[in-house]
């Protein structure tokens, strides 16, 4: 996280406020059917709903719970790195707000990720280990978690398990249904990361345990995405020469089969690995029917701008998606199935 972020955080400087977790307004023009009424994807990506999700903000890390009735997302605009959501209530999606744990601007919470059983929510935060003191920016990277209260707020955050948060940086959490977590830690030396994961014992995780070569092998894997079952996983890969999108890091897929044994990883195309487009975050929705990710597209009334356009049409497209910044797309499942080996 912390290399890619260095890169990435020349955004705007818009200010954001921490709402209350209830009164919230419903800006969704009555949207109330799965995934905000968006109409589904096809093999090509789209965005993800524009005006709602795609606003023009730096956006990512999107999760949605088992039952779909609620989704989190990161969003960064400038120095505010944070974690909004939106959730169905009453048959109608309400405004997406930053949740209540997220609410200390004086940290970062980024890259959230459902539990099985969509009672709890993990992410990245850089909110100070017990006993430690406050730092600048990235200096702290750990996984921390929220519960479910009864309200269907959502309470204080807490440190899941120190099995896996460790003093050098882990981020990105990911689990399968079995619970097993999946995530990044990065050698504070060199700053490379690998993917580790750490089967769920009872209450608590087992020591973590690095992926094979042939996922972590030479390259800066980050940023995985396990599906629940196991049988792949979706990591953003760098330093690799990838024909498609060189010179950026890039979305690659490796399948494993219930031996644990893993693919070779295997990029995706150019929809996908957008050309000058660094891969952040990925992830596919609970009915396994769409991959979610996030990319940079530079829409060309960039163009038109840059030939004399007026102030009023530079602040549309500042707050346009494809402004430069990060958006979320989604796209159907079906180019990853087409990219599993045939047996």
């Amino acid at each position: 996280m912390k290399q890619i972020m260095k890169r990435l955080l020349a955004l705007s400087f818009l200010p954001l406020f921490c709402f209350a977790v209830t009164g919230q307004q419903n800006i969704t023009s009555g949207l109330s059917n799965p995934y905000l009424g968006q109409k589904p994807p096809g093999m090509t990506p789209e965005l993800f709903a524009l005006d709602i999700i795609a606003t023009g903000y730096y956006e990512r890390d999107i999760t949605i719970s088992p039952d779909g009735t609620e989704i989190f997302y990161g969003m960064i605009t400038g120095r505010h790195v944070t974690i909004l959501y939106t959730r169905l209530v009453d048959g109608k999606w309400l405004e997406p707000e930053i949740p209540q744990f997220a609410c200390n601007s004086q940290y970062f919470f980024l890259e959230p990720c459902f539990s099985p059983d969509g009672k709890t929510v993990y992410f990245l935060s850089t909110k100070p280990p017990n006993g430690k003191e406050p730092k600048p920016g990235w200096a702290y990277q750990n996984i921390w978690a929220s519960d479910k209260k009864s309200d269907e707020t959502w309470g204080e955050i807490y440190n899941p398990d120190t099995a896996f948060n460790r003093p050098n940086s882990q981020f990105y959490p990911s689990l399968t249904k079995t619970g097993t977590i999946y995530f990044t830690r990065s050698d504070e030396q060199t700053g490379k990361s690998k993917i580790l994961r750490a089967r769920k014992n009872g209450n608590s995780f087992d020591t973590p345990e690095l992926l094979p070569p042939v996922v972590n092998g030479n390259d800066n894997i980050y940023n995985p995405f396990i599906s629940p079952d196991e049988s792949f996983l979706i990591g953003c890969v760098e330093n690799k020469n990838n024909e498609i999108n060189p010179g950026f890091s890039n979305y690659y897929i490796f399948f494993r089969d219930s031996n644990d044994n893993w693919s070779e990883g295997i990029p995706f195309g150019p929809d996908i690995n957008i050309k000058g487009s660094n891969a952040i975050s990925a992830s596919v929705s609970p009915d396994e029917k769409y991959l979610f990710f996030s990319a940079r597209k530079t829409s060309d009334r960039m163009q038109e701008i840059s030939s004399g356009n007026t102030l009023g049409s530079i602040k549309e497209f500042l707050n346009s998606p494809q402004n430069g910044n990060y958006d979320i797309y989604w796209v159907s499942t079906g180019v990853i199935e087409a990219l599993r080996p045939k047996k």
